[in-house]
């Protein structure tokens, strides 16, 4: 299994930005651009602590298989596979989706579209929906690392995951 790049992350959000921009500014000349739901910030939210709640499970299920803990309930391979997987999709989709708001909500500040109330709130929720996406990123990145397996100890071979 690859591991996460940030760079294609990036890449991801930027491409998704740009595009989202320019049809807003396209759908904004042809009739009236559709809203920014609130729901969206509180989807993402709501991703990231789940993707970190799952993190700091695993996290600490396998410290304690490590040290031996006597009663200590192990990790299976499979399901920490499942949850690397989950982690990588959700980082796909939330560098999209922030990628899309953030490119309207850039829209929306350069056209000068905030005096309205409504386009303001939009605007808000569009800046909400970025950040709440960096946190899925970020927490998928910190499930990854944490069920990454230990380096092995032939250099020939790539690092594995769980």
């Amino acid at each position: 299994m690859k591991q996460l790049r940030l760079g294609v992350l990036a890449g991801i959000f930027v491409v998704a930005g740009i595009l989202s921009w320019a049809g807003a500014r396209l759908w904004n000349t042809y009739g009236t651009l559709p809203g920014v739901p609130l729901a969206a910030p509180i989807v993402l939210a709501v991703i990231a602590v789940v993707l970190l709640a799952t993190a700091l499970s695993l996290r600490a299920r396998l410290k304690a298989q490590r040290e031996r803990r006597p009663g200590a309930k192990g990790v299976e391979p499979l399901m920490a596979a499942r949850a690397v997987v989950f982690g990588q999709a959700s980082a796909l989709v939330a560098a999209l989706v922030a990628g899309m708001y953030g490119g309207v909500g850039v829209f929306l500040l350069l056209a000068d579209l905030t005096q309205v109330p409504a386009r303001r709130d939009q605007a808000v929720y569009a800046a909400c929906a970025v950040l709440a996406g960096a946190g899925v990123i970020a927490a998928a990145l910190f499930l990854e690392r944490v069920c990454k397996l230990p380096e092995d100890d032939d250099p020939g071979k790539a690092p594995a995951h769980a």
